[in-house]
């Protein structure tokens, strides 16, 4: 009973983004030209103030300034499988149960501004680089469920206490409860550096980034029901009663022992041995007191989930994080590379959770408490080919630090290595006036069962997009494109005997319309 207390609590902490390209925590996808071509890192244009700071300075003297509108819509799977389901009043005894999660991010804003002089390039990048929206699972996860599943599993024991005690056996034998998880976070990117022509054809790039992370999460238990031979009764109602019954219990076995201890007192004193049924007696009375006593602990354990769960929890943090480039051109080549330190954050809890619990993973959410949700570092390399004046080729490489990093509880020890990311694309000026291209990403995680849970997961996948620039004047370009990831899945088997596992997917698609105006 004290393990399921402890997930049942545990299962509210969940974390819940709606990342669309990038590493675990790192939103890639910061301009309008990602998503029509991904490999962006060498490539010269406005939206290199967040992929290619360096190469910015490559631009025409002058004021630019570029506007970018995304919206992406996600969902998460999660297909579990638990005997315990079989239970559930909605599960029509399947033990086998789809949750899904919907993860809508209507408005992931960017902004990138630079001023070249010279040989200077002055910059500044704001975006969403980690969250950018909030997921929400109507119908909780495989987590909630299963807790309170093996919560009516064993209360299946009372019915062999009751007909000991000689009373009606409660007959438990199904459960019902609706669940609820809703989880929203946002990381504000405002990056500010400088990029400085060593050579005409050589540019370096440093600056910094301020990120401030605002999250809110919110869990629910409720309407627990117990299905009893009498029919569905409330969670509290029965615990009530179970606990009086067992109570109930503990007084007769308790008083039974105290008569036997009596009887094999006046043997003892009487210098005889007392009869072996006597002392076996005892044994037998002193193993019911345990087990009631036990049984006693256990329901006491459950009665702060009596009325169900509730979770509400506001974080909040700042971190800052160098930046560095370098970009540097060779005939038709143009090749850079960016390295991102790593973005310490410390979030501070405004939560419901007032004190310290038993529950070590309670305390993630105590109030006024500290978290370690650290960004990776990231670098990032590219190479562009100018095939000819209109047609260009472009690869790229993402590296993300994430075991260097403190996350909470040291999940991140839990991965096997850092995210890495392959890309390609193309592009090719149809006119002087358009131009369209199109771009593949293959993301690949180092993920471990450990490390893998239905509350906040990833998963490998392969990512395509395509759009197109179509320069209105001399001074406006305007920008669309389309971006969808497709996920592999990633399967678990916790036990084999009885059959406990799950699989997670995830979808991913998005739109993005931009402007860009050169002053």
């Amino acid at each position: 009973m004290k393990r399921i207390a402890y997930l049942l609590t545990s299962v509210m902490l969940a974390a819940a983004t709606t990342a669309t390209a990038g590493g675990i925590l790192t939103n890639t996808n910061q301009s309008i030209d990602f998503l029509r071509n991904p490999a962006r890192d060498a490539a010269i244009g406005l939206d290199g103030v967040y992929s290619n700071p360096a190469g910015v300075a490559f631009l025409p003297e002058g004021f630019h300034l570029g506007f970018n509108w995304q919206y992406a819509h996600q969902t998460r799977t999660i297909t579990s499988t638990n005997p315990v389901f079989a239970l559930g009043r909605k599960n029509d005894g399947n033990s086998t149960k789809i949750f899904e999660g919907v993860a809508d991010a209507p408005f992931i804003p960017s902004l990138q501004a630079a001023y070249n002089k010279g040989n200077w390039s002055i910059q500044f990048n704001f975006s969403i680089p980690g969250g950018g929206g909030s997921c929400e699972f109507a119908d909780g996860l495989g987590s909630f469920e299963s807790v309170v599943g093996n919560i009516a599993n064993q209360l299946k024991g009372l019915d062999q206490i009751a007909a000991a005690l000689g009373q009606q056996a409660p007959g438990v034998s199904g459960y019902d409860m609706d669940g609820y998880m809703q989880g929203r976070q946002y990381y504000f990117g405002f990056q500010l550096g400088a990029a400085y022509k060593i050579m005409p054809d050589l540019s370096v790039y440093g600056g910094l980034r301020l990120l401030y992370g605002n999250a809110t999460y919110k869990a629910k238990i409720s309407n627990i029901q117990v299905k009893t031979a009498g029919g569905y009764v409330e969670f509290g109602s029965f615990l009530q009663s179970a606990t009086a019954m067992v109570d109930g219990g503990i007084t007769y076995v308790n008083n039974s022992l105290e008569q036997v201890n009596a009887g094999i007192a006046q043997y003892e004193a009487a210098g005889v041995a007392a009869p072996a049924e006597l002392t076996a007696m005892k044994t037998q009375l002193e193993g019911s007191a345990a087990q009631l006593n036990a049984t006693s602990a256990s329901l006491n354990q459950l009665q702060k989930y009596s009325e169900g769960v509730n979770l509400l929890c506001n974080q909040s943090g700042v971190g800052v994080a160098p930046i560095l480039g370098i970009d540097y051109r060779v005939g038709p080549f143009n090749f850079a590379a960016k390295y991102e330190f790593k973005t310490q954050i410390h979030m501070t809890n405004e939560s419901t959770v007032n004190k310290a619990s038993e529950i070590p993973a309670v305390n993630k959410f105590r109030d006024a408490e500290k978290i370690d949700e650290d960004i990776p570092a990231q670098l990032a390399v590219g190479a562009m080919w100018n095939i000819t004046d209109a047609i260009r080729l472009n690869l790229g490489y993402h590296h993300f630090y994430d075991k260097n990093v403190k996350w909470y509880n040291n999940t991140q020890d839990l991965l096997d290595g850092g995210t890495n990311e392959y890309l390609g694309g193309a592009e090719w000026d149809v006119t002087d006036k358009l131009t369209i291209s199109t771009g593949l990403q293959a993301t690949r995680y180092q993920l471990t069962d450990a490390y893998m849970n239905d509350m906040s997961f990833v998963v490998n996948s392969i990512s395509f997009g395509f759009g197109f620039n179509y320069k209105a004047t001399d001074k406006i370009t305007l920008k669309a494109a389309y971006f969808q990831t497709n996920y592999e899945d990633y399967d678990r088997v916790t036990s084999r005997e009885p059959l406990i596992s799950d699989s997670f997917t995830r979808t991913n698609r998005v739109l993005g319309i931009g402007c860009e105006l050169a002053l």
